[in-house]
């Protein structure tokens, strides 16, 4: 069984101005409604700890595996509830570049395994909702920094 969320915004600034915030994990604990914390080396091959607080629903942390961190493009992890197949979780950042000094930030997750249909609620509401409100807030953070 599988499921995709993706979130997209707009942000009126270029990808560099982006990147910056939410590769900045340091700070995530003062700005990020979603995404709490994020620990570790985040690179290629490396674990590192997520905090996720998804609005109305418990927050939980885990240890993906960092897939890509592409500089001003992406940054892309995948966890796993207890073992791999069971509810996994491919999450991404994309940044892509408007040429036209605009952003837009995507963020997604695939969702695989065999429990996915139990937490189907969940994702379309709390996951999309958390999404969501990350989205809004870096594109706040990013556009009043100019």
């Amino acid at each position: 069984m599988s499921k995709k969320i993706e979130t997209e915004i707009l942000i009126l600034a270029k990808p560099e101005k982006v990147w910056a915030i939410p590769t900045d994990f340091d700070k995530y604990p003062d700005w990020n409604p979603f995404i709490k914390s994020i620990q570790g080396n985040v690179r290629i091959g490396n674990t590192i700890t997520v905090r996720l607080e998804p609005p109305g629903a418990n927050g939980m942390t885990f240890k993906p595996v960092v897939l890509a961190f592409d500089i001003n493009k992406e940054l892309r992890w995948i966890g796993h509830l207890l073992f791999p197949g069971l509810f996994d979780g491919e999450h991404q950042f994309e940044l892509i570049n408007n040429n036209n000094g605009t952003t837009t930030f995507r963020q997604s997750e695939n969702f695989r395994g065999i429990l996915v249909p139990l937490f189907n609620k969940m994702l379309d509401i709390n996951t999309v909702n958390g999404f969501n409100l990350m989205n809004r807030k870096l594109k706040e953070l990013v556009e009043n920094e100019l």
